[in-house]
């Protein structure tokens, strides 16, 4: 009945209200304590003990003066574990026994909120691991002779732009005095502590309206500079259109890769302001998917044909020639120009028909 009270507390309470949830929350806490250190019992050698309820998964091990192990095994819940140097405790008590609870609680995270973890960041914080609790009960002397190990399962998934806490708590709050983090992957996170009390997993990400502005921040350097570059990209065209400093030098893959460009980057900017209004239509956001792609696969084969026009005209630079000869016209160069960006997309669009106009 105490173990599952959290839940009838939170039917009570709101939970809005930050003083009475620590205020329960402490409760809960020194009850449980108080219930698991009776399942500490004498002993000469070695003992343990478990259950596991709905609320929360309890593991108790004693050693007593005659203890033939080197060290206790880790003490295992379903998703965190402890390992004790609980033989070295043992030794610093006149009696020389010692013993460790271990709890995991599935529910107190909602009494002791990750929102209780106050940092000078205006972060969201979510909590990354089932509350977890570790005490020495029936122990003259409790300070530890190592630092204690935590492993904590993740329960929810990991941002991989969040900050990851070990934090324990202080009364009315989660803190990180003493604690810190040792190593993580994916799905678990080891955590080292000098001291015992209730501890768990907190990861802060940067908060929703701080992201909201700086997407609307983003937004709007990307309209400038789009500008920019569509007003430097027509500049561009004028001069290799309307100015021919030499008859040997063609302009034609200049022209037609500002151009592609130009298009590619006008389109994508009249999209990024008609947004809602083209997504609604499947077809047609497809259809503009599909243009945009071919402008800019256009722009990479034409700056391979000025490649190559180049190190032709450098290569002539060292010949002399009774006549200008070009090695390829003006339009056979357009059709490679757009043909192969047109054959892409073609075949993109018969591999991946669903590939274009989707929320990527």
């Amino acid at each position: 009945m105490a173990f599952n009270a959290s839940e009838k507390i939170l039917e009570t309470f709101s939970s809005s209200n930050t003083t009475e949830l620590a205020f329960y929350g402490n409760h809960m806490l020194k009850a449980s304590e108080k219930l698991i250190s009776t399942l500490v019992k004498p002993t000469n050698k070695s003992d343990s003990d478990s259950f596991t309820l709905a609320a929360v998964e309890g593991q108790v091990f004693m050693v007593g003066p005659n203890v033939t192990l080197n060290k206790i095994p880790p003490l295992d819940t379903t998703n965190s574990s402890v390992g004790i140097d609980l033989i070295g405790i043992a030794k610093n008590n006149t009696a020389g026994s010692a013993s460790v609870a271990f709890m995991s609680y599935n529910t107190m995270e909602n009494l002791l909120q990750p929102n209780f973890f106050n940092t000078p960041n205006d972060t969201d914080k979510t909590m990354m691991s089932t509350v977890i609790s570790a005490t020495l009960p029936k122990t003259t002397n409790t300070e530890l002779t190592k630092p204690v190990n935590f492993t904590l399962k993740h329960i929810r998934e990991l941002d991989p732009n969040g900050s990851l806490s070990c934090v324990y708590w202080n009364v009315s709050e989660w803190v990180v005095d003493g604690c810190s983090v040792l190593k993580t992957n994916s799905s678990f996170t080891v955590c080292s502590c000098v001291h015992l009390s209730t501890f768990a997993l907190i990861m802060e990400t940067p908060s929703t309206q701080l992201s909201l502005e700086s997407d609307s921040l983003l937004e709007r350097l990307n309209l400038v500079c789009v500008i920019v570059g569509l007003v430097f990209f027509s500049l561009a065209l004028l001069s290799f259109a309307l100015c021919q400093w030499s008859p040997g030098v063609n302009n034609v893959a200049r022209i037609n890769l500002c151009m592609s460009l130009l298009l590619a980057h006008l389109l994508f900017l009249l999209t990024q302001r008609l947004l809602s209004l083209i997504r609604p239509n499947q077809v047609l956001c497809a259809v503009i998917s599909g243009i945009v792609h071919f402008f800019f696969l256009s722009g990479f084969v034409w700056m391979f044909i000025e490649a190559v026009l180049l190190f032709i005209c450098v290569t002539n630079l060292s010949r002399i020639s009774s006549k200008k000869r070009e090695v390829l016209s003006s339009g056979f160069l357009c059709v490679i120009g757009y043909a192969v960006a047109l054959v892409v997309v073609g075949v993109s669009v018969w591999l991946v028909p669903n590939g274009y106009g989707s929320e990527q």
